[in-house]
């Protein structure tokens, strides 16, 4: 290989490190921000389906399990 083809940390400008670092830190950030929204939606999921079947097996009413459900959920905008 010839050494002018190297391409060496040295070479890199300082500018595109800086670019490249942030490139990855957004990256990163977006796919941890999915991550948390599948979590946070697989466990109100999951809530929502016992609260099903504790009304199912008369443990609780519809109308328990309906406010519990309620006080669950996002704020919604507007």
């Amino acid at each position: 290989m010839n050494q002018d083809m190297l391409l060496t940390l040295a070479a890199v400008d300082e500018k595109e490190i800086v670019l490249i670092g942030g490139v990855v830190i957004a990256l990163t950030a977006i796919v941890f921000s999915f991550v948390r929204s599948m979590v946070l939606g697989t466990a109100r999921e999951r809530s929502r389906r016992e609260i099903a079947a504790y009304v199912a097996e008369g443990s609780m009413t519809a109308e328990e399990g309906e406010r519990l459900i309620k006080a669950g959920e996002p704020p919604r905008a507007g």
